[in-house]
């Protein structure tokens, strides 16, 4: 049997195997789930370069000191995290029992065990660190898993599978790579916890599938995160951090701002300012390595068929640096696209990619009406010092999460849950919070020696004073 599986048929022959060795070795100690995190730890740092090179040539341009940024060193974090931490979360918690047994010797305990077999689906924006930052949690959770990576990023999915075929047994580790097919099939087998990053039209269709075996799912999807500019905000430095998220991974990140939110009154000021900051970090478009590229032809087209149309419609864009560029490279200048209609499908789909739509606002309250009209979004950035304001954009808006004076930081925090809510995810990795979503909590009750039921008078046949017993105990 090997690591790197190639059919289906496979797959289902290993997860049988997989199962039947969970059950087989029992407790899995925290010495074997740190020495599991080890081998992916040390096979990153390892082939962190190669690593780096094929996301780049997969990309048709994307810096390797980006890669090594973003999907090395993002996973490593998650890893060490968990490999560091994991002997403490592993420990039996300890519940109060009930009175009168807890006089009487009874003990109570939840025990935190692993499920089994965990099946990770990545996704092409960060192809590494969306299999491997979950993975991370299901290892010291005491798990097996099976990865998936996306089809997008062959060069990168290949590698990942020849490097794991070499090191991992697969009874602990395998990996398949294949198309959508692959990916269908993938979601419909019976493993013990399926996770899935991904846009929330396919995160659906992975649901379904993953209900027919009634496998729980932890679902990592998308969204229009929107972000907040209050009026105390410092403009230029909002414009500033916010340039510096939205060229992230050109813009093809889950958590990028979608859409800004800016005070009438100080509208122009942060499209100069934005413009201005965006520009002085990306001068040149054509042939800029810094400049990560729109991963294939059909999300390029995608993203100009929404300039396309707006454009159209006679909404103005700011197109940002302002130079020529060679439309034959899939790297592109990013465009603000200033208040677009409702209806218009910049508005109503996801963007991906480098652009973004400012909206310019007199209410803050009509900001919050409009957020909570559409879907829940994985994220929300709020930019301001008026902690009033703060409090009630954030007590009346819910998202994955937040980051506050700044955007996309707060998933960088391996100690706190990521995950998203309604339509933008279902359950959560990260830290503690992740060891739980792949572990089966179980409850442990120890019962005293002595049972005093039947000296109590609580067994059958019973009294003719029962029901008043029993009634006497009801109380506020």
């Amino acid at each position: 049997m090997r690591a790197h599986l190639q059919s289906i048929d496979e797959l289902s022959s290993l997860l049988a195997a997989q199962r039947q060795a969970f059950d087989q070795q029992g407790p899995v100690s925290a010495e074997q789930r740190r020495s599991r995190l080890q081998q992916v730890i040390d096979l990153l740092v390892d082939h962190h370069q190669p690593l780096a090179e094929a996301m780049d040539a997969d990309f048709g341009g994307r810096h390797p000191g980006f890669g090594l940024m973003n999907d090395v060193l993002g996973s490593l974090g998650s890893l060490k995290h968990a490999r560091d931490h994991l002997e403490g979360w592993m420990a039996d918690e300890p519940r109060p029992v009930f009175a009168p047994y807890d006089q009487l010797g009874a003990q109570g305990w939840v025990r935190y065990q692993p499920k089994g077999s965990v099946g990770i689906i990545g996704t092409w924006n960060a192809p590494l660190f969306t299999l491997l930052s979950p993975l991370a949690c299901a290892f010291a959770a005491g798990n097996r898993a099976v990865l998936k990576p996306s089809e997008i990023v062959p060069r990168t999915a290949e590698l990942l599978a020849q490097l794991i075929g070499e090191r991992f047994d697969p009874l602990e580790l395998a990996i398949i790579t294949g198309g959508v097919e692959v990916g269908q099939a993938f979601a419909s087998q019976p493993f013990n916890h399926l996770v899935f990053t991904g846009s929330t039209e396919v995160g659906r269709d992975i649901m379904r599938r993953a209900a027919d075996n009634l496998v729980p799912v932890t679902l990592e999807l998308g969204g229009k995160s929107p972000v907040v500019i209050g009026e105390s905000a410092d403009i230029a430095e909002a414009a500033r951090r916010l340039a510096i998220a939205k060229g992230t991974n050109g813009g093809q990140i889950c958590i990028s701002p979608d859409r800004v939110f800016v005070p009438v009154a100080q509208r122009e000021q942060f499209i100069r300012q934005f413009a201005e900051a965006y520009s002085g970090l990306y001068p040149t478009v054509t042939d800029n390595p810094d400049l990560v590229s729109v991963v294939n032809e059909r999300h390029l087209q995608r993203l100009d068929a929404y300039l396309d149309e707006v454009r159209d419609l006679g909404v103005e864009v700011v197109q940002c640096p302002d130079v020529a560029f060679d439309a034959s490279q899939r790297k592109r200048p990013l465009s603000l696209v200033i208040n677009p209609p409702l209806t218009s499908r910049i508005m109503r789909e996801e963007i991906f990619g480098q652009a973004l739509v400012v909206l310019s606002y007199s209410d803050i309250h009509h900001v919050v009406e409009e957020i909570n009209q559409g879907e829940r979004p994985l994220a929300l950035y709020y930019f301001g010092s008026d902690q009033a304001e703060q409090h009630y954009v954030l007590g009346h808006t819910l998202s994955g999460g937040v980051s506050i004076n700044d955007a996309l930081m707060h998933a960088a925090l391996e100690n706190a849950p990521f995950g998203g809510v309604g339509a933008s995810g279902l359950g959560r990795y990260h830290g503690h919070e992740g060891f739980l979503e792949f572990s089966h909590v179980r409850t442990v009750y120890q019962a005293p020696a002595t049972d005093p039921r039947g000296d109590w008078g609580m067994l059958p046949p019973y009294h003719e004073g029962f029901t008043a017993v029993m009634q006497s105990q009801i109380s506020r």
